[in-house]
């Protein structure tokens, strides 16, 4: 039987000729999910004799991350927010980065948390962003649409396992198709906004295993922007908040949209990496 340490040294040599940028921490991840320890604690029992059927387990997910396949889709979880929620390969990744629009949508959001709200999430994926606000507002109900049912189906689990599924509706749309006569007081999104001829270069984390649905936003990366704004009008109340993901960029473009829509810009908002990554307009005046 081999030790932790062990069965660690093999994986990080193994990582790191993947190409892989943190091989020792990817691999304490892996065997701290195998063994159902927190990370932490894998650096500090590294004398410990693993079962053979673990070392089995384990070897064999350190070769899915040697493929490149992400961690999150490897363990099946990500930690988003306050939120773990369940990720696939038929989701995207929630991204740190995401995180902005949350903290966006609170600053310029109501005082009041506990008020009844209407919340709209185009493009919901793993329901990240959705769940994440209703975890926020106690109050609030929401919908996320999307247009795949696999999607979907991750959305509505993530919402059971957050205790949050009486607040929150999934439904199979493109973007405001299946909405008439609904109203919203927030609508949040993260559209696909890369563009296609961008995708094959990105890291193979992204390219090769997020499904290029949730990625590809036309020649320039901005057609799911120019196919959602004629919705928002019609879907937000007046006051309303919309609050946009962009790429990098996108941020002026993503505004001269909404200004055309009839939006207020609010604000562009940076993230930690100093990307404008987020447009927020009210429909109105400011």
């Amino acid at each position: 039987m081999a030790t932790v340490a062990n069965v660690l040294k093999d994986a990080e040599g193994l990582l790191k000729a993947a190409g892989i940028d943190s091989p020792r921490r990817d691999a304490r991840v892996l065997l701290g999910h195998v063994l159902q320890w927190p990370t932490q604690t894998v650096s500090m029992r590294m004398d410990i004799f693993l079962m053979p059927d673990q070392e089995s387990v384990f070897k064999a997910l350190v070769d899915k991350r040697a493929e490149r396949q992400p961690i999150s889709q490897i363990v099946g979880k990500r930690g988003f927010w306050t939120l773990d929620l369940a990720v696939t390969q038929d989701t995207l990744d929630p991204r740190p980065d995401s995180e902005v629009l949350i903290e966006t949508l609170l600053d310029h959001g109501p005082d009041d948390r506990n008020q009844p709200m209407r919340i709209l999430d185009f493009g919901t994926g793993t329901g990240c962003l959705l769940l994440a606000v209703l975890s926020e507002f106690p109050a609030a109900f929401g919908v996320g649409v999307d247009i795949s049912p696999q999607a979907l189906l991750v959305a509505r689990s993530n919402a059971a396992c957050c205790s949050l599924a009486e607040r929150a509706r999934f439904l199979f749309s493109r973007w405001g198709d299946a909405l008439d006569g609904m109203s919203f007081d927030i609508i949040i999104a993260n559209p696909p906004y890369i563009p296609d001829g961008e995708i094959d270069g990105l890291e193979p984390e992204v390219s090769r295993w997020e499904p290029r649905l949730a990625l590809a936003g036309g020649p320039d990366g901005l057609d799911c922007y120019r196919q959602i704004m004629p919705y928002v009008s019609n879907l937000l109340t007046p006051g309303g908040l919309m609050v946009f993901e962009v790429g990098q960029g996108q941020a002026l473009d993503v505004a001269r949209f909404g200004g055309d829509s009839g939006l207020t810009l609010l604000e562009i908002r940076k993230d930690l990496g100093g990307v404008e990554r987020c447009v927020c307009f009210r429909l109105g005046h400011a």
